[in-house]
């Protein structure tokens, strides 16, 4: 029996995930050995609820179960969040990254606000309007704020860091985004390994 598409399985648990506080960040569907893989990115503006995302994991797993696009093929369900280094595409993806340092890559013929004028840059997210996003230049000797229009971002990329920005860097973006962890502070790179892992997951057969 054929397995389900993506987008088959993004539709079927799409409504469970926005009751439980997430936005659906994207499904992805495995070969993993005689089952399949099927992982459920999910993300919120706050740290993620364990045991929201477990009593979510239990959810869709039924779902998929009385929708029966799976059949007798038994499958691993995982339902994870992103991880710290994740590309921003969408509004929301900015704002829940204040204050998180990003290496930016322009659109071709963007006007670069770098100094060195490099279509390629390391800064901190500040604050997001409709059209443009606030971004903090010159690391913590210099720090300085310019207002890039997000048309001309071609992509941007959250950085891992290991030390903490500095006190006015910081204060230039905004501070950081309500429930996210601190920049560079040990329990940061501790949320990094959980979100890169499995949070709930299981065969179901």
């Amino acid at each position: 029996m054929p397995m389900p598409t993506e987008e088959r399985v993004s539709q079927l648990v799409a409504e469970l995930v926005e009751r439980r506080g997430f936005d659906l960040e994207g499904v992805a569907i495995s070969a993993a050995g005689p089952a399949s893989k099927v992982k459920v990115t999910v993300d919120s503006d706050g740290s993620p609820d364990l045991d929201a995302v477990a009593e979510l994991s239990s959810e869709i797993s039924q779902t998929l179960d009385d929708a029966g696009d799976f059949g007798e093929t038994p499958y691993l369900l995982e339902i994870t969040t992103p991880g710290i280094d994740r590309p921003l595409t969408s509004p929301r993806h900015w704002q829940r990254a204040q204050g998180r340092k990003v290496k930016i890559t322009l659109a071709p013929g963007a006007e670069s606000p770098e100094e060195k004028g490099k279509s390629t840059f390391e800064a901190r997210v500040g604050v997001l309007t409709d059209t443009d996003i606030a971004l903090v230049l010159g690391g913590k000797r210099k720090p300085h704020r310019v207002t890039v229009p997000l048309a001309d971002i071609h992509s941007a990329v959250v950085q891992v860091e290991f030390n903490p920005p500095g006190v006015a860097e910081l204060e230039l973006a905004g501070g950081v985004a309500p429930g996210r962890p601190q920049p560079g502070a040990r329990e940061d790179n501790e949320t990094e390994t959980t979100e890169s892992d499995s949070l709930t997951e299981g065969i179901v057969e």
